[in-house]
């Protein structure tokens, strides 16, 4: 049986906006709080972000995590260097939940996952260098507006890249669908041509010139683009919370209920994990809902 005396209150399990929020707003709360992070946050790969809330002039995805890493740290939150593998729940209402990671263990009343989405990218070594330089973009919804006015490619499977190519001619008149593959397009292809976008053959082989990113047709044409957005889908973590009593949607998100949390009483979700609208805003709304929610959900500790 887990000893109590070494239980924190929240275990929340990843530091990219989401997890850092809600450690600043449960530290602030007087709860104890351990952040176990694997290092791996998506906002590492933001070049600089126009929509933050608070950054006018933009703010890099690394100098965001240390701000917010800086503030948890300035309450008191304590973090741990790991990836946690394992979550057990308890087995009563008021039990304690254990979280492991090879053979460390951390035992914590409630949980917060917040381990977000891992994006699958082109198989190319040059990736890093494109998505640092802005050549590779990863969400539209953050920065076509920079992207405005240019040549864009919008690059993955036939069948899923309709939509965002319609969503980017609202912001160019140069908008390129460039599928990877022969699946059946679908409606949202077509939508996507009747507007304007330009639909290029199949079989697209992309290049980096380390400063704009190049493509070649099975048909021979070539373009270089302004901006490439590659739309291949993504992982997440959501196998953690199933193990821990969670469950999923038909799409494979984790389900929660208005306060983040999971059908797993103490189990909360927040951020790109949950969302599918992945955003550094969200992710912030969700934490400050689930952390005060936890707060309510924990004895009062009276000083």
């Amino acid at each position: 049986m887990p000893n109590t005396s070494d239980t924190c209150d929240v275990a929340v399990v990843g530091a990219g906006p989401a997890g850092l929020t809600a450690a600043t707003y449960l530290c602030r709360f007087l709860r104890d709080c351990v952040v176990i992070d694997a290092g791996n946050s998506r906002a590492k790969w933001i070049p600089e972000s126009h929509n933050c809330p608070g950054f006018p002039s933009g703010v890099s995805g690394s100098e965001l995590l240390r701000r917010m890493r800086e503030q948890a740290m300035g309450c008191g939150t304590r973090f741990e260097a790991a990836e946690v593998e394992h979550i057990a729940a308890p087995s009563d209402p008021d039990g304690i939940f254990v979280l492991a990671s090879g053979t460390r263990q951390w035992q914590a009343r409630c949980v917060i996952l917040a381990t977000g989405i891992v994006d699958k990218l082109p198989g190319a070594p040059w990736i890093s260098d494109a998505v640092a330089c802005g050549a590779i973009r990863l969400c539209a919804v953050c920065d076509a507006f920079e992207a405005r006015d240019s040549c864009i490619g919008v690059y993955g499977s036939a069948r899923d890249i309709g939509a965002h190519g319609l969503f980017l001619r609202a912001y160019s008149d140069r908008v390129y669908l460039l599928p990877c593959d022969d699946a059946d397009s679908g409606e949202d292809v077509r939508r996507a041509v009747d507007a304007g976008v330009q639909l290029l053959a199949p079989g697209v082989a992309l290049e980096f010139d380390g400063h704009h990113c190049r493509s070649t047709s099975a048909d021979g044409t070539r373009l270089v683009f302004d901006a490439l957005y590659p739309f291949l889908g993504g992982s997440t973590a959501a196998r953690l919370a199933v193990a821990a009593g969670a469950t999923l949607s038909d799409s494979g998100e984790i389900i929660v209920d208005r306060d983040q949390m999971t059908a797993q009483r103490g189990l909360f979700a927040i951020g790109d994990v949950v969302s599918g609208l992945n955003q550094i805003a969200v992710a912030v709304g969700h934490a400050a809902i689930a952390a005060t929610r936890i707060n309510a959900l924990l004895p009062m500790a009276p000083r």
